[in-house]
Parts: structure tokens; sequence; C-alpha cells
């Protein structure tokens, strides 16, 4: 008998809900309204009380203007668990935590193309090893 509580999958469609609606700047109620439940039942997808059946969840993408793709982005990080994986491993995983939406949720919103490429080549420059520096060679000051 399959259980009735949420998986891993139903936490982490609740986490992108919460992370979208908020990325849009919008309120639970105003969620609620256009998907046709009380702001109550919007928090307790949210914070993962209630599973999002397939249907409603087709209404929230609506209603947050993405794919239902969206909401599984992160999900290859469940191929290994104990429900087994309904896909194949894919090589891109999805942002998965909250400082990775958060980063995503703001970049969307610059609207201008330099200041994204910007933003890009920041985040690689961090990326990138450090040369060291050669023993015993003099440290340059600064």
């Amino acid at each position: 008998m399959e259980t009735r509580d949420p998986s891993d999958i139903d936490r982490i469609v609740s986490e992108r809900i919460l992370a979208r609606r908020n990325e849009l700047a919008m309120s639970q109620p105003q969620l609620a309204e256009r998907v046709g439940v009380t702001f109550q039942q919007v928090q307790k997808y949210e914070n993962g009380k209630n599973r999002v059946s397939a249907g409603r969840l087709y209404e929230i993408a609506k209603a947050l203007g993405v794919t239902i793709q969206y909401f599984y982005e992160s999900a290859p990080r469940l191929a290994n668990s104990r429900r087994g994986g309904a896909e194949e491993p894919s090589e891109f995983v999805g942002p998965d935590t909250g400082e990775e939406l958060e980063l995503l949720g703001f970049f969307r919103r610059i609207p201008q193309p330099g200041p994204r490429k910007a933003v890009i080549d920041l985040a690689k420059k961090q990326c990138r090893p450090q040369p060291k520096p050669l023993a015993g060679a003099p440290k340059r000051k600064r």
C-alpha cells in the first residue's frame, strides 16, 4: 500500500512553486485566485503538507508562466532514491538549493544582455582555480 505522505519529488515541486511565486512577487492569495483554490491550499502546497495533483500542477504552471517541466528541473538528484528513477539521469542538474533558486530568480529579472553577461563572467571567474605562486618567488606588493 502506497503512503500518502509527500515524497521527495513532492517536496521539490513544493519548493519550486514557492520559488517561482516569490520570483514573480506574487502573493499566495493572488496565486490561489488564479488557480481557483484558497490561499490556505497554496500554503499547504508550498510547505509540502498537501501533494499537488497533475491537473492542479498544470493550472499552477499556467498561473506562474512556466512549463510543468520547470517543477522537475532539480529532480535528477532523486534518480537513486528508494522509489527508483522514472527517467534516465540527465547531465544537467537544475538548481536545488535555496541560494541557487534565489540567484536564478534575480538573474532572470536582469532585462539587459550586457549586465546578464557580466554576471555570467563574474561567476566563471570565481570558479577558475587561482594560480599558486612559485615556491621562493617574491610576493607582489599591491
